[in-house]
């Protein structure tokens, strides 16, 4: 194994991935923080198929925890917009 790769590393997806756990889905997240996390450390220890993969994951599941929070936030609204507009708060 090289360890002196002068390259660049594949994304690692880590901030995204904060983001997503902090403001959408907390599970979906969590698991791409774990991945973000092994992409660096998997490159500069040479393998860089590994770092590919990790990197793919983290992506994977960050994109997987953005639109679950976006649909769960869509839901949540249309079912607020449907208890408000039965409550009469709003006729007259």
């Amino acid at each position: 194994m090289d360890t002196l790769n002068t390259g660049t590393p594949p994304k690692t997806w880590l901030v995204e991935s904060i983001l997503v756990t902090l403001f959408c889905c907390l599970p979906a997240g969590i698991v791409g923080i774990i991945n973000a996390s092994k992409v660096e450390s998997l490159y500069h220890q040479g393998d860089i198929e590994g770092a590919n993969r990790a990197s793919a994951e983290a992506g994977k599941w960050t994109r997987i925890g953005l639109i679950a929070g976006i649909v769960v936030g869509v839901l949540y609204a249309i079912y607020m917009f449907v208890i408000v507009g039965s409550s009469g708060l709003f006729n007259s």
